[in-house]
C-alpha cells in the first residue's frame, strides 16, 4: 500500500519525476494518480502484496521521446476519396540518461512507507542520484525481471487528462498519465568506475504500448 503522502516525501522539487514503473495501474487519490504497493527498496517483507514501484531519477536525464503511432485500416474508394477505419494509437517512449550513477544510494534506502523518506535520522546514508531516483542497477534489474508488459507512470503537462475547467489547470505537480508498457530495448554502457562507491552509467531504452 502507498499514498499520496508517500509520494510528497519522494518528489524532490515541485514536480515529481518524470517518469515512475509500477507492477499495478495504481488509483486516483486526491484527484492524482497514485501507485499502488511499495516502492523497491521500502523499509517492509512485504515485497509482493500489492506489487511494486521503482521511481525513475531525473539525474542527467534526456528529453522522452513520444511518438504516437496511429493503427487504421485505410481503403481508398472508387471515387479517389481516402477513408480510414481508426483502430487505436498506441505510445512508443524512447529515453536515455547519462551518466546515471550506478546506484542511488550508498546502502540500502530503507524508503519509509509511511513518508517516502530514506532511512532515518540516525542511519548514515548518502544519496547519490540528484533527487534519490532510481540509479542504473536498479532500472537493469526491473528490466531483468519484467518480459512481460507493466504500467509507467508519466508527470508532464497534459490537464486535458482532468477535464476542461479551471481546476484540470492546477495538476501540474503529480502525473498525468498511466500506460501499460513493455521494455522493448535497455541498453546501457559503463563509462568510469567508482572506487569504492558507484559507477557511472548511460542508460538508453524504448517503451512500447501494449
Amino acid at each position: 500500500m502507498t499514498s499520496d503522502t508517500y509520494m510528497a516525501g519522494r518528489q524532490r522539487y515541485g514536480r515529481p519525476q518524470a517518469m515512475l514503473w509500477s507492477d499495478t495501474p495504481g488509483e486516483v487519490v486526491n484527484n492524482q494518480y497514485v501507485p499502488i504497493g511499495f516502492e523497491v527498496g521500502a523499509d517492509t517483507t512485504q515485497t509482493s502484496v500489492n506489487g511494486q514501484f521503482l521511481v525513475l531519477s531525473d539525474h542527467n536525464r534526456g528529453p522522452m521521446n513520444m511518438v504516437n503511432n496511429r493503427i487504421e485500416q485505410r481503403t481508398r474508394m472508387a471515387n479517389g476519396m481516402m477513408r480510414s477505419y481508426h483502430i487505436a494509437d498506441k505510445l512508443n517512449i524512447s529515453v536515455s540518461w547519462s551518466m546515471l550513477p550506478s546506484r542511488s544510494y550508498s546502502t540500502r534506502p530503507d524508503f519509509n512507507t509511511s513518508t517516502g523518506l530514506s532511512a532515518d535520522a540516525n542511519v548514515l546514508n548518502t544519496e547519490f542520484t540528484a533527487d534519490g531516483g532510481a540509479g542504473g542497477v536498479d532500472m537493469l534489474n526491473w528490466y531483468e525481471n519484467h518480459t512481460g508488459p507493466f504500467w509507467v507512470f508519466l508527470s508532464y503537462d497534459k490537464h486535458t487528462n482532468f477535464g476542461d475547467d479551471d481546476a484540470a489547470y492546477g495538476n501540474l505537480a503529480q502525473y498525468s498519465q498511466v500506460v501499460q508498457m513493455y521494455l522493448s530495448a535497455f541498453d546501457y554502457s559503463v563509462i568510469t568506475r567508482g572506487q569504492s562507491n558507484f559507477d557511472m552509467w548511460n542508460i538508453s531504452l524504448t517503451l512500447e504500448e501494449v
